[in-house]
């Protein structure tokens, strides 16, 4: 079975790319034309795959079609560059609304009270099957790739993060040793930003990051995609751990 899949996931990357799919690519997510020719490459055969594997679904009267698809898969898959893809196995269903949605969220009170409030939302992983996103916030994100806010980046670093199961900040790594240094370096950069948050300081990674260690691990993958060049200025032992796990570098992208 296994050996099936990859075969089938092979023949996926070594068709031909459409040309209709890439001119999407191409006008709507410039960070894709920075990348050298053999990452474009990987990246439209990653595509590939993730398009044929994942189902995507329009909420909110929202009518799916190959720029919403084609879109969030790019995005999706730079996450992918370098490593050995496993196209985020928990991830059956991908739902797309066309604004922001409302979702409904369980605060626990004291004396164990569970409360439930309606949140505006972008986007949300869940750990099972699913990714939510909304349109709109997905094609901006695309399309400006220099400002450090990236829905799509978000939510599959969530995703990578949740693929043993559990959300905290800490994915799969390759190597038992890594975790050691995972864990000092960004628990200090997170307890660092925490503290900013707390005394109203700004700082230059996405306050959002302070709600727990996974919001962490999504933020500073959206700003080591979309902000290297300050993220690596003032965070470089952060950088060069996020450099390690992604096996991407992007400072090296041509402007």
């Amino acid at each position: 079975m296994f050996g099936l899949r990859e075969r089938r996931r092979r023949r996926l990357r070594e068709t031909p790319f459409p040309a209709q799919w890439r001119a999407i690519v191409e006008r709507g997510f410039p960070l894709f034309r920075r990348l050298g020719a053999d990452d474009q490459a990987e990246l439209l055969g990653h595509m590939q795959v993730f398009l044929d594997e994942k189902k995507f679904e329009g909420c909110g009267g929202l009518q799916i079609d190959d720029e919403i698809r084609v879109t969030i898969a790019a995005q999706a898959c730079l996450l992918l560059l370098h490593r050995e893809p496993h196209y985020y196995p928990r991830l059956v269903s991908i739902l797309v609304y066309p604004h922001a949605y409302v979702a409904r969220s369980a605060q626990r009170l004291p004396g164990g009270i569970v409360s439930e409030e309606p949140s505006g939302r972008l986007g949300e992983s869940w750990v099972d099957d699913i990714v939510v996103l909304a349109w709109d916030a997905v094609r901006t994100g695309a399309s400006d790739a220099n400002d450090g806010h990236n829905v799509v980046l978000h939510e599959f670093a969530h995703q990578l993060d949740q693929e043993d199961g559990t959300s905290n900040g800490a994915p799969i790594l390759e190597h038992r040793s890594q975790y050691v240094a995972w864990a000092r370096i960004l628990g200090d950069e997170f307890k660092g930003l925490q503290s900013a948050a707390e005394r109203g300081r700004p700082s230059d990674i996405d306050a959002y990051g302070a709600t727990n260690a996974a919001e962490f691990f999504a933020v500073v993958t959206e700003a080591f995609f979309e902000r290297p060049a300050p993220l690596r200025k003032k965070h470089p032992a952060l950088y060069d751990e996020l450099k390690l796990f992604y096996r991407q570098d992007p400072l090296a992208l041509s402007p």
